[in-house]
């Protein structure tokens, strides 16, 4: 596996080694020592995963204090540009965020540390989507920054008018006014 530090901090892609051949391909999706040689260690405690079709933008999620999460993400189906944005107060690149396409045929995996807003556009015709937390899911320390938050300013890829939100994800916090981490 190839573990490459990203310019936020505490946040990597991870770019497994791929063994093809006539019968399809083997290779390994997470290996605890090499996870910790590079990243420390962290308790996942469960895998999640969703399937979406085109346009879905799910996102950009969070949770808060005692429930915050890491997340290892990637892409089992299809194409999805996956966005994280740094809501550390005390981080160098507060409010900055990370871009990348994570797909079924690159195969790479991005681990996202705790403090970190999340979120994913499908850009395939459908995609499956799995990632694994260090904490369980708590509704009630659950929150959402507004996914086209002029501050922020992430660049989705596609016209506005493809995308397909929920409610919650409709009604995110900007920036200036969400709960960020310490």
């Amino acid at each position: 596996m190839k573990f490459t530090e990203q310019e936020l901090e505490g946040v990597w892609i991870i770019e497994p080694k791929v063994f093809p051949d006539e019968r399809g391909y083997f290779m390994e999706s997470f290996k605890k020592e090499a996870f910790e040689q590079y990243i420390g260690t962290v308790n996942f405690v469960q895998d999640n995963e969703s399937k979406s079709t085109r346009g879905v933008l799910r996102g950009l999620h969070y949770q808060t204090g005692d429930y915050a999460q890491a997340k290892l993400v990637r892409a089992l189906q299809g194409y999805v540009l996956d966005v994280i944005v740094d809501l550390r107060k005390s981080s160098p690149t507060f409010g900055k965020h990370l871009a990348i396409e994570l797909t079924d045929e690159n195969k790479k995996q991005l681990f996202i540390p705790r403090g970190f807003a999340h979120g994913f556009l499908v850009l395939s015709e459908e995609a499956v989507f799995s990632y694994k937390v260090d904490n369980v899911y708590a509704p009630s320390h659950e929150a959402s920054l507004l996914w086209c938050d002029p501050t922020v300013n992430i660049d989705w890829k596609i016209d506005e008018k493809e995308l397909l939100l929920s409610a919650k994800d409709n009604s995110g916090k900007l920036l200036s006014e969400t709960i960020l981490f310490d």
